[in-house]
């Protein structure tokens, strides 16, 4: 009973070392997009032989993948144009936006309450699900 008590104990502790060891979402991504926020306020990406690297999927294909114009789309929103972020791509705007908001909120409160929940899988296929259509749907509209 000891030794199966002991290994337990050694179990949860295994599991408690690596849940500690596992990477964690930190400071870093807040300042990696902070540091994308300031360069394009001051980078437009709508001008030829601007600094920002080109999408690779498009330089590769030709086609627009399904973030294709997502810096354009930040670009305009950080310089109060809605109607030209919808342009560049309406779907990241009128999905991708409030699902990074709902992400960043559901990361903050895991921070502060200590808890550890993972991201329902509807959500993922759901991800997966749009971005395979809005991606198919673009290139045959030539949007």
């Amino acid at each position: 009973v000891v030794v199966a008590a002991e290994a337990d104990a050694d179990q949860r502790g295994d599991v408690e070392a690596a849940r500690r060891a596992e990477p964690q979402p930190s400071g870093h991504a807040l300042a990696g997009a902070a540091a994308g926020a300031t360069l394009l306020m001051f980078v437009d990406p709508n001008k030829p032989g601007n600094l920002l690297p080109k999408c690779p999927f498009n330089w590769l294909t030709g086609l627009n993948c399904p973030a294709c114009g997502v810096t354009r789309m930040v670009h305009a929103l950080l310089h109060g144009d809605v109607v030209a972020a919808f342009h560049f791509n309406a779907v990241m705007l009128v999905l991708g936006v409030p699902l990074a908001v709902w992400l960043f909120s559901r990361w903050t409160r895991d921070k502060w309450t200590g808890q550890r929940r993972t991201v329902p899988k509807p959500v993922g296929v759901a991800v997966i699900a749009v971005a395979a259509v809005w991606g198919v749907a673009r290139n045959l509209a030539g949007i």
